[in-house]
């Protein structure tokens, strides 16, 4: 589809002025993103029209199926054992191409921290694809996943090493407090946005498509693009009926422009607020 191929494409700085066999290096990895005939069509079209790949350039990268390709979800009745025998010269390894391609990305990463996170989005995006474990764990780089651990415990030194502040406003009893005391009819500030947001320990990107039902949450925003997971209904406001009647209220807030959607992304808008009024 258009989202995939246009991430691909700016990650792996494909342009037009390619040649044929420096575009076809991308096939086995795309062949693996692209997973039905709609969505390779997709593609196709947002190669020519959105960055002006000729025709030739198009099916370089993006072949016509052949017929022993399997569909999406197509069972054989012949166990698969391509994985388990040496490949025949001339055909792809599609391990080492997976893990070329994890380099690539890893690599291309500000650090190893970020790098990691681009290979459990890569792993995750294969699994759900449906490829075969052996395949997944291509991706898997030690040295990056070792790197990313130890930036991630310095960091976590540095923090308790330093402290952190937070305002009497924000402590939990605080916050506790005014949860208990809001009336829903009434029209929310941002101050209970913000009490809400904690509550469910939540960035503010993600509260408009919350939903709390029978011990549940979804619409987290790691869910995006893929199925969405229902996770168990974790909350400072243990109530659940109540904790769904305070989300509610502010979501209903937010559509109805009574708490206004500044329409950015990120939490910049939301920190000047916070900052205003002094608590950051």
């Amino acid at each position: 589809m258009a989202g995939i191929t246009t991430r691909y494409v700016t990650e792996n700085e494909l342009n037009n002025e390619m040649s044929i066999e420096e575009l076809s290096r991308h096939t086995p990895a795309l062949d693996i993103l692209l997973t039905d005939k709609t969505k390779r069509d997709q593609a196709r079209r947002r190669l020519k029209k959105g960055y002006n790949f000729s025709k030739k350039q198009v099916f370089a990268l993006i072949p016509k199926q052949t017929a022993g390709r399997k569909k999406e979800g197509a069972v054989s009745n012949t166990p698969d054992t391509t994985q388990e025998v040496e490949p025949e010269e001339g055909t792809v390894n599609v391990e080492k191409e997976v893990e070329v391609i994890a380099k690539a990305l890893s690599g291309m990463a500000s650090n190893a921290s970020a790098g990691l996170s681009r290979l459990t989005r890569l792993q995750r995006e294969l699994k759900a694809l449906g490829a075969s474990k052996k395949i997944i764990s291509a991706t898997f780089i030690p040295d990056i996943t070792c790197s990313a651990n130890k930036i991630q415990k310095e960091n976590r030194l540095l923090r308790e090493n330093e402290g952190i502040y937070y305002p009497d406003n924000f402590s939990l009893e605080s916050v506790k407090e005014r949860l208990d005391s809001y009336v829903v009819s009434n029209i929310p500030d941002k101050q209970a946005l913000a009490d809400v947001m904690i509550m469910l320990c939540i960035r503010p990107g993600e509260i408009k498509d919350l939903h709390i039902f029978n011990g549940n949450v979804t619409g987290y925003g790691k869910n995006r693009d893929q199925q969405d997971i229902p996770r168990v209904f974790r909350s400072l406001e243990k109530n659940e009926e109540w904790a769904k009647q305070l989300l509610i209220w502010i979501q209903e807030a937010i559509s109805s422009r009574q708490l206004r959607d500044p329409g950015k992304p990120g939490v910049l808008w939301f920190n000047t607020f916070l900052k205003k009024d002094e608590f950051l």
